[in-house]
C-alpha cells in the first residue's frame, strides 16, 4: 500500500520485533511502522531499543489496539506516532510523511482516549484545584515550568494541536509557539511526542493508589 505513493519506498519488512531491528541497521530506513503485537520481540520493546540506540528514527505504531495500557506503552518507549489498522491509507500516508518532518501523529480515537485519560487523572487527585479554562493544570514536574507552560504541556498531553490550545487559552498561536519552544528548551525535548509522554508520565506518577 505504501509502495503505491511515489514518494514512499518501503525498503524492508519483519514479522517480529527482533527481525525489525535487524531490518533497521541493514536498510537504514527513515521512518518505521511498528506493530505491537509479535513473537519473540513485540513492538513497544522494538520501539524503545531503536528510540535507545536510535533516538534520531521515528516510529510509528500501526494496531488494532487503542487501549490506555497499549497506547502509553508505546508513547513511552519512543514512538512518535500511534495509529490503528482501521485508518485510511491517505491517513497512514500522511503519517509517515509527518514522522519524517519530525511531527507526532496520533489517530483522533487515541487522542480521545489520552484526553479521557488525562480528565480522569486530574479529576481524582487528592485536593485537586478547580479546573481553569484550560482544563486541570499538569502535576508540578522537577522542571521549572510556569503555571501557562504547565497548561501547554497538560494540553498537548491531551492531544491538542497549536490552533486548539490557542482557543482554548485564549492566546494567539505564536504565543503557544513561543511557550512551547521554551518549554521544550527546559525539559530539554525534541519533538512534540516527547512533550505527550513527559505530560502522561507527569499523570501517571500523580494518580493516586488504591
Amino acid at each position: 500500500m505504501l509502495d503505491l505513493d511515489p514518494d514512499i519506498t518501503v525498503v524492508g519488512t519483519a514479522a517480529n520485533g527482533e527481525d525489525a531491528i535487524a531490518a533497521v541497521g541493514e536498510h537504514e530506513p527513515q521512518v518505521v511502522l511498528m506493530d505491537l503485537t509479535m513473537p519473540v520481540m513485540n513492538g513497544v520493546e522494538a520501539t524503545g531499543l531503536l528510540h535507545t540506540t536510535r533516538p534520531g528514527l521515528p516510529v510509528v505504531v500501526l494496531t488494532t489496539f487503542e487501549d490506555d495500557e497499549s497506547i502509553l506503552a508505546a508513547l513511552r518507549a519512543g514512538a512518535r506516532g500511534y495509529l490503528t489498522k482501521d485508518a485510511a491509507r491517505a491517513t497512514i500516508v500522511q503519517a509517515v510523511r509527518s514522522a519524517h518532518a519530525g511531527h507526532s501523529v496520533l489517530d483522533p480515537a487515541v487522542q480521545s482516549r489520552l484526553l479521557t485519560l488525562a480528565t480522569r487523572v486530574a479529576a481524582t487527585e487528592p485536593g485537586a484545584a478547580p479546573s481553569s479554562a484550560a482544563g486541570a493544570a499538569a502535576p508540578e514536574t522537577a522542571v521549572p515550568l510556569t503555571a501557562r507552560e504547565r497548561e501547554i504541556l497538560d494540553l498537548i498531553g491531551q492531544g491538542l494541536r497549536n490552533t486548539e490550545i490557542a482557543r482554548q487559552l485564549y492566546i494567539t498561536e505564536a504565543t503557544v509557539k513561543t511557550h512551547i519552544n521554551n518549554l521544550f528548551a527546559k525539559a530539554d525535548l525534541h519533538s512534540r511526542a516527547d512533550a505527550v509522554r513527559l505530560a502522561l508520565t507527569v499523570a501517571a506518577k500523580n494518580r493516586p493508589t488504591r
